[in-house]
């Protein structure tokens, strides 16, 4: 039985990472533990202390506008800080001090501030991802990807202890509680993650090649990077899918709360449960049917995930006050379409991008989808006040276009047909 375990193509690969690789993904925990209790409950939170649905719209524009700045520059800081140094600085900005503003958090200006903090997050998550990938072999990163998806499913087995924090101390002061415990559980991974890992091969040449040079002179740099990324396909086809699932994303995580239990009536203390459900049934998916799909053409698997991601919401849409039945149908779906597309959208991030300047051009690639994604939040949250169905119906609306673009996609094409290239050419 055991012997069987360890031959699972994603067990095998976890028992064997070495390196930064190993770094990494093992400390992940330390930061979705955290992450995963505070926030099914961070809108709410925002709610009880008196911020409107359009200001959490407005949040969300605010905090995207300023990613826009830190992803241009994150490009940069990766290169002359070096991978490991800058995603050690990065995170305690971006993580650690917001934990500790929303701890103490009265109203919207305090969440101003920590949004102002939080957003520098594009930087560091830059300069994590090029720690990395960049000494992994291609053939692994959809696992060490799908592994990352893992170990922050893991994590939200840990979300009934917010529940039953906020059931017994009420909202607010359990807020405060769970923000406090993240300060201080993220900031001890990132020292572990910076003491266990080393500088890339590729993040040493770069600090060699920009140690002389201005950060002017990088930044006009970006327009030969800029005019690089439009001219290729298949770094045209990645930015398009990365800013649908963003936008996606942002919906999903900041609105789903607030409509369960607003318009749902699904009990406050009840909905830390529901990523939990969404976890244990993306955990089995994974274990059982994603391992050995991996092998198969992204086209297909992604335009599965991103047909998923449209049933799902319009299930959440067609659900009824206290439908736990339909909300279980809408949480199988959705997991199974992250499963099939997220690990597949990383990956093929990685792939579509010169390495030499992949710190650059992936900073780039952060600010256009950050760019195209600002307006969003706002709007989102105009749509939240009028119907707070209406920013599901915008979600059905973008995944329909990722499916298309997918499915009709060459550079894609390109690489099914050639599988084991480290970079798509196309």
């Amino acid at each position: 039985m055991k012997s069987q375990i360890k031959k699972h193509p994603l067990i095998n690969t976890l028992i064997n990472l070495e390196g930064n690789q190993k770094a990494c993904v093992y400390t992940e925990p330390l930061w979705g533990i955290p992450y995963n209790l505070y926030a099914p409950y961070a809108t709410l939170y925002m709610y009880a202390l008196g911020v409107k649905d359009q200001q959490i719209g407005l949040l969300l524009s605010i905090g995207t506008v300023l990613q826009v700045f830190a992803a241009l520059f994150g490009g940069i800081a990766t290169d002359k800080l070096g991978r490991r140094k800058c995603t050690f600085i990065f995170d305690l900005i971006s993580w650690s001090i917001p934990a500790l503003i929303w701890t103490l958090s009265q109203n919207f200006w305090w969440f101003l501030a920590a949004t102002i903090f939080n957003s520098l997050w594009q930087i560091t998550s830059n300069s994590w991802n090029c720690l990395m990938v960049e000494d992994c072999p291609p053939n692994l990163l959809v696992s060490i990807y799908t592994w990352c998806t893992v170990s922050g499913l893991l994590s939200v087995f840990f979300a009934p202890l917010a529940g039953i924090l906020v059931s017994k101390a009420t909202l607010i002061p359990a807020m405060r509680i769970i923000y406090g415990f993240t300060f201080i559980v993220m900031t001890a991974k990132f020292f572990i993650l910076y003491f266990y890992s080393t500088e890339t091969k590729q993040g040493l040449r770069r600090l060699e090649e920009t140690k002389n040079q201005k950060t002017s002179e990088m930044l006009a740099g970006y327009k030969d990077i800029f005019l690089l990324i439009v001219r290729t396909p298949a770094t045209r086809m990645i930015l398009a899918i990365m800013t649908i699932i963003n936008i996606g994303t942002m919906i999903t995580n900041n609105f789903f709360g607030l409509y369960i239990n607003m318009n749902l009536l699904i009990p406050e203390s009840y909905i830390a449960y529901f990523p939990i459900v969404r976890a244990a049934v993306m955990l089995i998916f994974i274990f059982t049917v994603q391992a050995f799909i991996n092998d198969l053409p992204y086209k297909p698997v992604m335009t599965i995930g991103a047909g998923l991601y449209i049933l799902s919401n319009t299930l959440l849409i067609l659900s009824k006050p206290q439908g736990y039945g339909i909300l279980l149908l809408y949480m199988l779906c959705e997991s199974f379409a992250h499963a099939l597309l997220i690990p597949r959208k990383d990956s093929l991030l990685v792939l579509s991008v010169d390495p030499k300047e992949r710190a650059r051009i992936v900073g780039l690639m952060s600010v256009m989808m950050l760019a195209i994604t600002s307006p969003f939040g706002w709007i989102t949250g105009k749509l939240s006040e009028i119907n707070r169905i209406l920013p599901f119906v915008l979600n059905i609306i973008l995944y329909v276009a990722c499916a298309v673009l997918v499915l009709f996609s060459s550079p894609l094409a390109q690489h099914d047909n050639n599988k084991d290239a480290d970079t798509i050419k196309a």
